[in-house]
Order: C-alpha cells, then sequence, then structure tokens
C-alpha cells in the first residue's frame, strides 16, 4: 500500500458550520467508516482523501476546520495516519464513544481478512502453491517498502542538515545491526529540540511536554494480566511497537523485524515479508500485519482459537496507542499541538523513523535476493526491478496489483526454481 506523505493540512475546499448539531448519526458515520475499511485501498493518503471528499465535500458531515485539525494531530502523534484521522473525526461530535466506535471499525475489516489469511497460510503454508505466491511476492514487498522509503525521504527531511544527519546514522545503525533502538528515536527528536532551542519562542507548559514522553514510557510498562508468557510478551513487545510508529506505517516494518524475527525469533526472514505482503495486499493500515504475526505465533503453538487470541492480542496492543495518541490530546490540541517544541521533537524522530525503513530495505532486500548469504536469486531480481519500474511509469498503479501479479509469477516460476 502507498507510503504516508505529508499532506498539507491548510488546504481549504469546503466549509461548514462550526459548533452546530451533527448532520449525521453515529451509526451513519459507523457504516461509512466499516465500508472505507472494507474497500479502501490505496493506502492512507488515498484513505483520508476518500474521508475529505466524503465526510467534508459531499455529505458535509464534517466542517473543513475540524478535518485540518485532525489531519493535524494524526501527522504529529506516533501512529497510523488514516486510522488516526478516522478516531478524531469519531471523536468531532461523538466524543470518546465516536472515537472508539469509529475507530473499531476502521479497523475491524482488514483485522478479519488477515485473521483469514493466517488461518491459509498456517493449514496450508506447507503446499507448493503457497510458497510459490510468496515467492514472487517477497521481491515486491522490498520494492513497493524501497519506493516508500525514497518518497518519504524526500517529502520529509528537505534540505535541513541536521535531519539528514540523523537520517543516514539510522539508516547504517539498522544495516550493521539489523535492529533498530528506540531510544535512538527518543534521541533524535531531543537533538532536533536542542538545536532548535529558543528561549524566547520554545515555553511548552511542564505538563504538556512531559506528558508528550511520558505516555509513551508508560505504555512499555508491564501490566499484570492473565495471559501466558508468550502472549505477555505480544503484548508488551506490540504495545511498545504501536507507540513508536512515526513517520508512516512502514516504519514499523524494520521495528517488528528488529523484535519478531532478530530478538524473539517467532519468524523467520521469509515468514517476515509474507506477512508485511499480507498487510499489502488487504486493505486498511500496514500495522495491521502485527495480527497476522499474532496469529502465526501463537496458531503454531496451539489451536486455531490460539491463533485469535494471539491476533487479537497484537492488534490490540498496537492500536491501542494509536487511540490514545489521538483521545487525550484531541482536547488540547487547538491550544499546544503547533508549539515549536513538540514540532522539532517530532521532526527528528520522524528522520530516524525514515532512516531505519530505508536501512531495512537493505537488510530484507539483501535476506530476500540472496537465499543462502552468497547466491543471487535471479528471478527475484528480476520481479524486484519490474515492480520497481512500474511503480514508477504508473503513478496511480494500486500497490496490491502489483502484488498480486507477483504473486502470479511466482507460482508459473515455481516449478522451477524451488530447492
Amino acid at each position: 500500500m502507498s507510503t504516508i506523505e505529508k499532506i498539507d493540512p491548510v488546504q481549504a475546499t469546503t466549509e461548514t458550520p462550526t459548533g452546530t448539531a451533527p448532520a449525521y448519526t453515529l451509526g451513519q458515520l459507523v457504516a461509512y467508516i466499516l465500508r472505507l475499511g472494507a474497500l479502501g485501498f490505496g493506502g492512507p493518503v488515498a484513505l483520508v482523501g476518500y474521508m475529505h471528499r466524503d465526510l467534508v465535500e459531499r455529505r458535509r458531515w464534517i466542517s473543513e476546520a475540524d478535518y485540518k485539525e485532525g489531519l493535524t494531530l494524526a501527522q504529529l502523534m506516533p501512529g497510523p495516519l488514516a486510522a488516526q484521522l478516522a478516531i478524531y473525526l469519531g471523536y468531532v461530535h461523538y466524543r470518546f464513544l465516536g472515537a472508539t466506535l469509529v475507530g473499531g471499525a476502521f479497523v475491524l475489516p482488514s483485522f478479519l481478512m488477515v485473521l483469514a489469511l493466517g488461518w491459509a497460510y498456517l493449514g496450508f503454508g506447507g503446499l507448493d502453491w503457497m510458497q510459490a505466491v510468496f515467492y514472487g511476492v517477497g521481491a515486491s514487498v522490498i520494492a513497493i517498502i524501497t519506493l516508500s522509503a525514497v518518497k518519504l525521504t524526500r517529502k520529509t527531511l528537505g534540505t535541513d542538515r541536521l535531519l539528514w544527519a540523523l537520517y543516514l546514522v539510522s539508516a547504517a545503525a539498522t544495516i550493521i545491526t539489523e535492529t533498530e533502538n528506540v531510544l535512538f528515536f527518543l534521541g533524535a527528536g531531543m537533538v532536533v529540540v536542542a538545536a532548535r532551542w529558543r528561549p524566547s519562542r520554545l515555553r511548552p507548559p511542564a505538563a504538556t511536554t512531559a506528558g508528550c514522553f511520558a505516555l509513551p514510557l508508560a505504555m512499555t510498562t508491564p501490566v499484570a494480566v492473565p495471559l501466558n508468557d508468550l502472549l505477555l510478551q505480544i503484548a508488551l513487545f506490540f504495545t511498545k511497537a504501536g507507540a513508536f510508529v512515526f513517520g508512516s506505517g512502514l516504519a514499523i516494518v524494520p521495528f517488528l523485524y528488529g523484535g519478531v524475527v532478530k530478538e524473539y525469533g517467532w519468524l523467520d526472514d521469509h515468514q517476515f515479508l509474507d506477512a508485511v505482503a499480507v498487510a499489502m495486499i488487504t486493505p486498511g493500515p500496514v500495522v495491521i500485519t502485527t495480527g497476522f504475526i499474532g496469529y502465526i505465533v501463537t496458531g503454531r503453538v496451539g489451536d486455531p482459537w490460539s491463533g485469535l487470541l494471539g491476533a487479537t492480542v497484537a492488534a490490540l496492543a498496537t492500536f491501542l496507542p494509536c487511540y490514545f495518541f489521538t483521545i487525550i490530546p484531541a482536547p488540547y490540541f487547538k491550544r499546544y499541538g503547533k508549539r515549536p517544541g513538540i514540532v522539532a521533537f517530532v521532526d527528528g524522530v520522524t528522520a530516524a523513523a525514515i532512516g531505519a525503513i530505508a536501512g531495512a530495505c537493505i537488510v530484507l532486500g539483501r535476506r530476500t535476493l540472496f537465499a543462502d548469504g552468497w547466491t543471487l536469486e535471479v528471478p527475484k531480481l528480476v520481479l524486484l526491478v519490474v515492480s520497481l519500474g512500474l511503480l514508477m511509469r504508473f503513478k496511480k498503479l494500486p500497490e496490491p496489483v502489483v502484488i498480486l501479479g507477483a504473486a502470479v509469477v511466482g507460482l508459473v516460476l515455481w516449478p522451477f526454481v524451488r530447492p
């Protein structure tokens, strides 16, 4: 699916009165979001565009001002952009109940899809056709992530030398260690805050600034819950992952790789790429891959109900930070959201996150193209190059189409390349 690009929150087209009674019921909004979550291919940029077109311009349920505030908050906070915007729009007129129901409706369709794919993956993963599909898809996934990293880099860093330095250091660290350190993300944010510090300008209230850092750290604190060891590990790891997804939904990919593959060994490299591919051929955020991963990890050690439990825990742990990062600051965002200190921190974290994506492209690409670490798999290289060429030549070509095409090619090639 598409990368998250910076959306200009000041584009104005249609205004509706602010402060008036809503022209729609909560049920109507939830039904619309549920349909968008089920059919909304094209990535977060397309999804936020659909919401503006349908809710602001056509139906006039949401005012332009409320939409702009929600979009700005979604860009500033960690988490998947489109999901956070949907949650904020649910909050506008129906507060916490609206935010909760809308957020659930947005994620539910893609979650059900990854559950079905997880069941098929575990049940039929040993069959030739399943291996053949993912043989082709893996290379295309690398192409999509690579192009996403390029677009994000161009869109976000500009000519700021400090952001470029943080980006390059983060990319190099990811390539060398094949993992990430969340503390580096936070440190990058603090470096930019210090570099841009102007005592006369940056005076956010102490409670506000502390809250920006305390919430993510608090959410990583272990909580006593009645889960077995594996489910507890999943809950804590994916909560931490969801709390630090800055810059793009794809920012979670290298973070997940470091934990799921390198630290815990829940999946191997090929299975991890399969999980990313599953997220890209379904509507909704890339982050929904956590549900697929949770299903695979727990489904292998139990029955399908164990997989369902693991998927639910992983998805909730990932999306709850996104939910809280939207509804908690929502009432205060108008007052504090544009303070230079907060903007500087997010700029630094975003630069480091995009650098990690770039580094992950090299790490995952090397492991995908070189089966045994040394031998280049030429068919995969060709698929990668062709996928890149198609996406660059046809700007509006949906990425799921490329993924599905690569799957067909994998089915054709598999009899000739199988080990």
